[in-house]
């Protein structure tokens, strides 16, 4: 598969997964101001998780209809998609100071670690591939990881009874 169209077929899952999040929202007995802190933090994963796949899609769409082509173009993709996420890490919010640490067990815990743990060695893929390598794949797998924990997000929001305050 050319790198075009995996971009292409990314950016349409995390549009139709950005779109699942309305649903989410629309299906809830309760308003979006009465959800748990928990089950906001989870929509703004699922948020974040579909968007961030979809920028870099475009991102990278673009600069593959730059002529002559970009000699280093998976580079700059790979360069730019970690310091967006280095920023979103540093100024985002701490989902620690507004849940109380008694939601976060059991498979709360270990799907939020697991992915975080994903998304670490993404992360490092980025690096890696911005200093040296120069290939598809690594910011490709950044995509991917973007996109699962976004499917795993959504599927717990449907699945799961809202949490209690």
């Amino acid at each position: 598969m050319e790198p075009n169209e995996a971009l292409g077929i990314a950016a349409q899952v995390a549009v139709t997964l950005a779109g699942f999040a309305g649903v989410v929202v629309i299906f809830r007995p309760q308003a979006l101001h009465q959800w748990s802190a928990l089950d906001k933090f989870r929509l703004q994963l699922l948020l974040t998780n579909s968007v961030l796949p979809l920028t870099y899609s475009l991102l990278g769409m673009l600069l593959l209809t730059v002529h002559p082509p970009i000699a280093s173009i998976w580079r700059w993709c790979s360069g730019v998609a970690f310091v967006i996420q280095i920023l979103l890490i540093v100024f985002g919010r701490n989902p620690a100071r507004t849940i109380a640490s008694a939601q976060l067990h059991g498979a709360n815990k270990v799907l939020f670690y697991g992915v975080a743990v994903l998304g670490t060695a993404a992360m490092a893929l980025q690096a890696i591939n911005f200093a040296k390598w120069n290939w598809f794949w690594p910011f490709f797998a950044f995509i991917f990881v973007h996109l699962i924990a976004a499917v795993v997000q959504f599927t717990r929001m449907v699945l799961l009874v809202p949490e209690k305050e």
